[in-house]
């Protein structure tokens, strides 16, 4: 066992012994092993353990998992749904602890074994699992090239279709955001054809504010971008991080580049085609050469976090939820994490601003990742009730109460004002009401994410220019337009 973030003795000895009280007998093993093989940790101190730690659980050939990604032995039986989940982040997998239990209640003899992991390592390992015949009956999968599409066209996933219709799935999510889990069948064409996915929580990027360190600034909500860039100054000028970054782990500079892609290029219609593949569109326009610039700048002028590059983005959020910096631009997933803070009475959110009040603007928008089926599963029903139970209302209710946006309609009346939750749900309504669903850039091609996420740190390094980050990002996108048409 590797423990991995907040993993205690007990919480394993729960897990592997079904004792949380059985600590003392991983311990001893641990320590045995420790004095065999040195990649073993020595535990002297059975209260403390650290990340990274290899512990030895007794009887381990019935549990070898890496207890931080929560995965074990599936129990044997043909009632057992195993799922493959990222929801990581303790009130996020607490909910869906709660949904599973639920769930196994209402259908008595199924057992879910849950297997949680990272958003990379999931994009990392799925495929391989999905092809095989002890995989996942139901993953998380990433919307886009190249991860839905690449596992549609690989023949991994379960048209969901027929289960759509079933349960009236197109209740639960609006078309835009159908349209982003939808491949045509042979992997041909991506926002068209049938369904592969299902997604309970609406993730969109937008800013999160200190309320507190805005009203002693005499800083209101900006509502054009010369006022956000203002606002950016203001607290710069006064010793405040203005906006607090963390991208050692690459993706979080997509959705800081994006957001300022769609300030400058806010052609809905552009963005649409460039992402789904149609219409012969470039990405050498002249809009997401002035983004590039105006990330540069941000950088230069020091707007960041300072080493920003070198922080991780489970280690930035913490900082801002506790009083660090005035602003972070991210997605809503962070949400309920962000509560969690000594800060969390003065978080607020806002959609980045367009260049000039009221004008229209996409948000990179869209969904949690998508439960979707394995295609051999011999739990095809069994799986989509499961997806179908975390699209019900009962989970968006927890999410609701989590502090997660939940993708489908929730009652107002049940949202208190003046909260961060207000404002999410408000920005939401506004991006629905206006059409105005953008997209994470990273979905354009198979290759797209490893492409931008190495150009943003290089241009975020100084190391290119903005000419030269859209050009690496347009010869990606080129290449894999001629080999569509091939």
């Amino acid at each position: 066992v590797i423990v991995q973030g907040d993993d205690l003795l007990s919480k394993i000895a729960d897990k592997f012994l079904g004792d949380p009280l059985a600590f003392p007998a991983i311990v001893e093993a641990t320590n045995a092993a420790a004095a065999a093989d040195e990649s073993y940790a020595q535990i002297d101190n059975p209260d403390i353990i650290e990340i990274g730690w290899k512990l030895c659980v007794p009887a381990a050939e019935t549990a070898e998992a890496t207890l931080g990604e929560n995965a074990e032995a599936a129990p044997e039986g043909s009632n057992v749904l195993t799922v493959w989940d990222i929801w990581t982040r303790g009130v996020d997998g607490e909910t869906i602890e709660t949904l599973d239990r639920e769930f196994e209640a209402a259908h008595p003899g199924v057992t879910i074994n849950r297997v949680v992991k990272s958003f990379d390592d999931m994009k990392a390992t799925v495929q391989l699992a999905l092809s095989s015949d002890d995989g996942p009956d139901v993953a998380q999968i990433n919307q886009g090239l190249s991860d839905m599409v690449a596992l549609v066209q690989a023949g991994l996933l379960t048209d969901l279709t027929p289960y759509w219709q079933k349960y009236n799935w197109s209740e639960r999510l609006a078309a835009p955001l159908a349209a982003r889990n939808s491949v045509v069948g042979d992997g041909s064409a991506y926002g068209q054809g049938n369904v592969y996915g299902m997604a309970p929580t609406a993730e969109f990027i937008g800013v999160f504010y200190n309320k507190e360190k805005f009203a002693n600034a005499g800083v209101a909500v900006p509502t054009t971008f010369a006022e956000f860039e203002a606002a950016l100054e203001t607290f710069k000028a006064a010793g405040e991080t203005p906006i607090m970054y963390g991208n050692l782990d690459g993706w979080p500079a997509i959705h800081t580049y994006g957001e300022l892609q769609n300030v400058y290029n806010p052609d809905q219609t552009y963005l649409d085609n460039f992402i789904f593949g149609r219409g012969g569109v470039s990405f050498d326009q002249p809009g997401n050469v002035e983004a590039a610039a105006k990330l540069q700048e941000w950088v230069e002028k020091g707007y960041f976090s300072q080493d920003f590059n070198g922080i991780s983005y489970d280690d930035i959020w913490p900082l801002f939820s506790n009083g660090e910096g005035a602003m972070y631009i991210t997605g809503t997933w962070i949400s309920a994490n962000l509560l969690e803070g000594s800060s969390a009475d003065q978080m607020g959110f806002f959609l980045l601003p367009p260049l000039e009040a009221g004008a229209a603007k996409p948000v990179v928008a869209g969904t949690s990742t998508a439960y979707a089926i394995r295609k051999s599963s011999p739990n095809q029903d069994l799986a989509a009730e499961y997806i179908d139970w975390m699209m019900s209302e009962r989970a968006m209710e927890l999410w609701l109460e989590a502090g997660l946006v939940p993708v489908a309609p929730v009652e107002s009346a049940s949202i208190e004002p003046d909260t961060l939750m207000a404002d999410m749900t408000q920005a939401w309504d506004q991006i629905l009401s206006t059409n105005s669903m953008g997209h994470y850039p990273d979905w354009a091609t198979p290759t797209f994410y490893d492409t931008i996420t190495a150009s943003l740190q290089e241009l975020q390094a100084l190391r290119i220019t903005p000419e030269e980050f859209v050009q690496q990002l347009e010869q990606d996108y080129a290449s894999y337009l001629a080999e569509k048409q091939q």
